[in-house]
């Protein structure tokens, strides 16, 4: 996580502090980056990842046998699709709308498109892994409904860091890094945030958010550079197999209950 955090400065210079979303297959998480290895989680997902969830929206699609997605993975399926479909014809409510925290959850979502492919599937009199006329249609809603889930719960994340003045009122950066930032329909919806936030969006490269072995390289070089970390002797060392985050300050995030204002999501 604190790779995916700092990869952004082997491409841009970027100074601390700065908000960094991490969306991937396997986390999603708000974090405020002090340091190089100062961190203060601002909220996680309670279940599943974003990309987890598009992937078995595209398995239970069956995505893999449409001409056009068969060699993309799924969420890539999901998001070609899409672009053929209309979201208005699916209304999908977005996860945790009264929780004023900066959490996610995607398990639901999935779930309640799992009923929608099952309704479709009955009235379109299909089984199981045949592709329903309204496969587009259904990704879209599913694709729109998660961009928008993330948009607010980044945006709440902006606002309480400016509150508190742990970001900058006019030169805050938030960097959206993970397999899921290539999503360009997401990227947007994070585009109408920070454009109404005066924040800067930056991305790394695709390659940067999916190559473990350069990502982890250079959170090496961070922490060579600061002094962080470095050990002459590992006598003594005690290994973990899952560290936390910085500093959690997601309840105290809940407790500021801060309302975000509404934004008209055209993308």
């Amino acid at each position: 996580m604190e790779a995916h955090a700092l990869t952004i400065r082997l491409t841009n210079k970027v100074e601390f502090p700065f908000l960094v979303l991490l969306i991937s297959g396997g986390h999603c998480l708000l974090a405020l980056v002090r340091g190089v290895s100062d961190f203060l989680l601002l909220g996680k997902s309670l279940d599943i990842a974003p990309g987890d969830m598009l992937d078995k929206v595209a398995r239970r699609l069956s995505l893999i046998r449409h001409p056009e997605c068969s060699t993309m993975s799924g969420g890539k399926a999901v998001e070609h699709l899409a672009k053929q479909g209309n979201r208005f014809n699916f209304d999908i409510k977005p996860p945790l709308q009264r929780a004023k925290n900066c959490d996610f959850s995607f398990s639901g979502l999935q779930h309640v498109i799992d009923k929608i492919i099952m309704q479709k599937e009955k009235e379109e009199g299909i089984e199981k892994g045949q592709i329903l006329s309204s496969a587009a249609d259904i990704a879209a809603a599913v694709q729109h409904t998660a961009a928008c889930h993330i948009a607010k719960r980044t945006h709440r994340a902006i606002l309480f860091c400016k509150q508190r003045n742990l970001l900058s009122q006019s030169n805050a950066v938030l960097v959206v890094s993970g397999g899921v930032a290539s999503n360009l329909y997401i990227r947007k919806a994070l585009e109408i945030v920070t454009n109404a936030t005066q924040c800067t969006l930056l991305c790394p490269p695709p390659r940067l958010c999916t190559d473990n072995g350069i990502m982890i390289a250079w959170n090496g070089i961070e922490r060579l550079r600061a002094g962080l970390g470095i050990l002459h002797n590992i006598e003594g060392v005690r290994y973990e197999p899952k560290c936390p985050l910085g500093v959690d300050i997601s309840k105290e995030v809940g407790e500021a209950a801060i309302k975000v204002p509404r934004l008209k999501m055209k993308i």
